[in-house]
């Protein structure tokens, strides 16, 4: 290619005079405002996209300190922080402010400075880039809304939550007659109804019927299988309170249940307490759930074996069988759920199991029901994070003689 059709390839070179007058039209017509102040922060130049944003007239404008187009408390962050900072650093930038309009309205602005020094790095003047954040703020502002929507959406699933979880759980322990007796309930998420659960309540002839367990899973629908439980558990032991028979019915009704809505179990220890002249005996059967433990009056603790119990409702002909003990003053029986054991514990998150909980209540005996169960709540509350299912825990302890 010739030199002659090179050069004719080149664009045509604009004229000093249209880049000059494009020059000043980009600083004037910019999509952001510029505006320069002298040093002690007067203002000396300000373009028309700045003016127009702030409906001002330049006169209005220039000579004016650049603070005075601020509102008060953006005056003080200027005066104690923009400022000094830009003095010390000779740049400045993202800055949020709020610039006072003609008519009294606010323009959410995010500002950037620079200090514009001579040779001998002398300051000359400080120029700053003003970008609208009218948009942003506005999406700033929705975001807040938002969220605070969303605390509000929270609590009131708490406060749900917690209702529902109140109708589950007998408000207070009746008074046994010649008993101690306690309970607490851990409750892992504040948004979740758990589906552990317990129950003490009065038979005939001072009998009282009692029970803890575990429906499979959290929410809504755990919170429906577990008051079918409490309610059929209730009903089955004024009926037959043999504690095999109650699991048996309760069976019939949940694997009745699973058919119609799916899969609808869980774990269950029952038991019947009946006053005698030592103390009491009780009479226990499981449904798959971890055996209770016995604190004996001479300092030993032990599981007690329940065995031939098998999950409740979802096995055809599942088996169940009833143990009895005796419970003498000085011995409590503690009934937990599963979420103490399963609890993770120290840097390895070691599942905390059988065998610690066991040396645990060993080291509780002999114990009141009332101290077992606020030992097992402190021992719960130092779990931390490691407890992430709920559990519950129910002692019963015969009065010592006066």
């Amino acid at each position: 290619m010739t030199a002659a059709g090179a050069g004719a390839d080149r664009p045509p070179a604009l004229p000093s005079a249209l880049l000059e007058d494009s020059a000043e039209d980009l600083y004037e017509n910019a999509p952001c405002g510029y505006l320069s102040t002298t040093v002690d922060g007067q203002v000396a130049k300000v373009n028309a996209t700045l003016l127009g944003w702030l409906g001002l007239a330049r006169a209005d404008v220039v000579g004016r300190p650049f603070a005075d187009l601020l509102t008060v408390g953006g005056r003080i962050y200027h005066e104690t922080h923009f400022a000094p900072l830009l003095r010390m650093q000779g740049e400045l930038g993202g800055v949020a402010l709020e610039l006072v309009a003609a008519d009294g309205s606010r323009l959410p602005v995010l500002v950037t400075s620079v200090v514009k020094t001579d040779a001998d790095g002398r300051p000359l003047l400080i120029r700053t880039t003003v970008f609208d954040a009218r948009d942003r703020r506005t999406y700033e502002l929705e975001l807040l809304r938002a969220r605070r929507q969303a605390d509000r959406d929270r609590e009131r699933v708490q406060e749900l939550a917690a209702t529902l979880q109140r109708t589950l759980l007998p408000p207070v322990l009746p008074e046994v007659p010649g008993m101690r007796v306690a309970a607490h309930y851990h409750h892992a998420s504040p948004d979740q109804v758990g589906g552990d659960f317990y129950d003490l309540f009065p038979l005939s002839a001072g009998r009282w019927g009692f029970f803890l367990g575990d429906v499979c899973g959290k929410g809504a629908a755990a919170a429906a299988v577990t008051s079918l439980t409490r309610y059929t558990l209730r009903s089955a032991a004024v009926y037959d309170d043999d504690p095999v028979a109650v699991l048996g019915n309760l069976d019939a009704v949940l694997a009745h249940e699973s058919h119609a809505t799916g899969s609808r179990f869980c774990t269950v220890i029952f038991g019947v307490l009946t006053p005698t002249a030592r103390g009491c005996a009780v009479t226990l059967a499981s449904g798959g759930h971890p055996p209770a433990l016995l604190l004996r009056a001479d300092g030993t603790a032990d599981y007690v074996p329940t065995p031939g119990g098998q999950l409740v409702g979802i096995l055809r002909d599942a088996h169940f069988a009833a143990t009895t003990l005796v419970l003498t003053p000085g011995d409590t029986l503690l009934l937990y759920t599963d979420g103490l054991t399963e609890a993770r514990t120290g840097a390895t998150r070691a599942r905390f199991g059988d065998q610690a909980l066991r040396e645990f209540v060993t080291a509780l005996a002999p114990s009141p029901a009332p101290a077992v169960i606020a030992a097992v709540a402190d021992l719960l509350a130092g779990f931390g994070d490691g407890l992430d299912d709920d559990t519950a825990a129910l002692a019963l302890s015969p009065n010592r003689p006066e």
